[in-house]
């Protein structure tokens, strides 16, 4: 089975997406790490539960149109919010 090259190539694409997804993820961090000192400096609170259901409803709409399942998106993008505000409350309480 390791020699298929069928599922070798598969493989390797998955490979390639997988390490984009890392190198996206690192970016939107290194982002939103730079939201989170920032609203720590003007007193801004670290969630923001408006701009947070417009970007789920956006993203459950971006999914749908791309045959991803939104719930599947939401469940994602509510992962990467959680962790984002525990960074913002840690910048905060600094």
């Amino acid at each position: 089975m390791g020699d298929d090259p069928v599922l070798a190539g598969f493989r390797k694409s998955i490979d390639n997406i997988d390490a984009a997804l890392i190198h996206m993820l690192a970016e939107r961090f290194r982002i939103t790490q730079a939201v989170g000192e920032y609203k720590a400096k003007v007193t801004l609170p670290p969630a923001d539960p408006d701009r947070e259901k417009r970007q789920i409803a956006r993203l459950r709409s971006l999914s749908e149109a791309a045959d991803l399942d939104p719930e599947f998106s939401e469940k994602f993008l509510r992962f990467i919010i959680d962790e984002v505000i525990r960074h913002h409350e840690q910048a905060r309480d600094k």
